[in-house]
């Protein structure tokens, strides 16, 4: 599954899925107890996993999911550290994740963040990158045989 309905919202612990989208708000679903609820635009703000990028230190930027799928290849040789590791460990694993992040823009709760969003998706079983790679491969094919 893509990060495409993923969203964290502001002041709610956890990762939610986006099932629908109101004008003053979304309907998440809490993959835990798969309970429905309406979440007021008023109250929150709402970001989807698939928007958030890493900055890198050629001035680029690196997209969440292609973080997360390097996370989950290397997570055998590479453990996952607590979400409330200290600073020189938590970086420590970003480095060894991705090695080229900027370290003046990329922050110590960044970093929590990211093992913790992980950490939480991984879990639940609800990072799958194959599907991902497949609708890559479709989209090539349809642009071969238009041309």
């Amino acid at each position: 599954m893509s990060l495409k309905k993923f969203v964290v919202i502001s002041e709610m612990s956890g990762v939610f899925k986006m099932i629908g989208n109101r004008n003053n708000g979304l309907i998440v679903e809490d993959p835990d107890t798969n309970k429905r609820k309406f979440v007021s635009s008023r109250k929150h703000q709402f970001t989807p996993l698939e928007s958030i990028s890493i900055y890198t230190e050629d001035d680029s930027t690196v997209p969440l999911s292609d973080v997360f799928k390097t996370m989950q290849e290397k997570l055998e040789e590479i453990p996952l550290p607590d979400n409330k590791a200290k600073s020189d460990e938590a970086f420590g694993y970003l480095e060894k994740i991705l090695p080229n992040y900027d370290k003046d823009q990329v922050y110590l709760n960044d970093v929590k963040k990211l093992i913790k969003w992980f950490g939480f998706l991984n879990q639940r079983n609800l990072l799958d990158f194959t599907e991902e790679v497949e609708e890559i491969e479709t989209e090539e094919t349809e642009t071969e045989e238009t041309t």
